[in-house]
C-alpha cells in the first residue's frame, strides 16, 4: 500500500463511545505509510454531503481509479493515525488532481 492509495479500514470507536469521528469500516485514503512505522496516516471518507459546510473536505465522484461506489468526502480535518492491523485491503487510486486538493488541505489545515 502506497500513498494515495484507497484503503478499506477498521476505524474503532473512540473511548467512551461518543464523540465526531468517523468510525466502523470504512474507505480511507493513504496519505503516509513508513514501513518502519506500525501506524500509517489516513483521512477518512463519508457519504454525508452535510459535511461538505466543513473547511477542509475534497469531494470525489466515483471512478473505475478510485473504486468507490458512490459520491463521497474527504473529511481531512479528522487525519489520523491508525494501526496497521486495522486495514483490510485496497479499493483503489486516488485521482492525481484529487490527491493535490487533499495535499493542499492538509497544508492549509496544519498552517504548513
Amino acid at each position: 500500500m502506497a500513498r494515495g492509495d484507497i484503503i478499506l479500514a477498521d476505524l474503532p470507536v473512540p473511548l467512551g463511545g461518543k464523540g465526531h469521528e468517523q468510525t466502523g469500516q470504512r474507505p480511507t485514503l493513504m496519505v503516509h505509510d513508513d514501513p518502519a512505522l506500525s501506524t500509517v496516516m489516513i483521512v477518512p471518507f463519508t457519504s454525508r454531503f452535510g459535511a461538505l459546510r466543513f473547511p477542509h473536505t475534497v469531494r470525489v465522484e466515483p471512478s473505475k481509479e478510485n473504486g468507490l461506489d458512490y459520491p463521497s468526502i474527504l473529511v481531512v480535518f479528522q487525519l489520523r493515525a491508525l494501526d496497521r492491523r486495522r486495514l483490510r485491503g485496497k479499493i483503489g487510486r486516488l485521482e492525481r488532481d484529487l490527491l493535490e486538493d487533499v495535499d493542499s488541505e492538509l497544508r492549509r489545515m496544519l498552517s504548513l
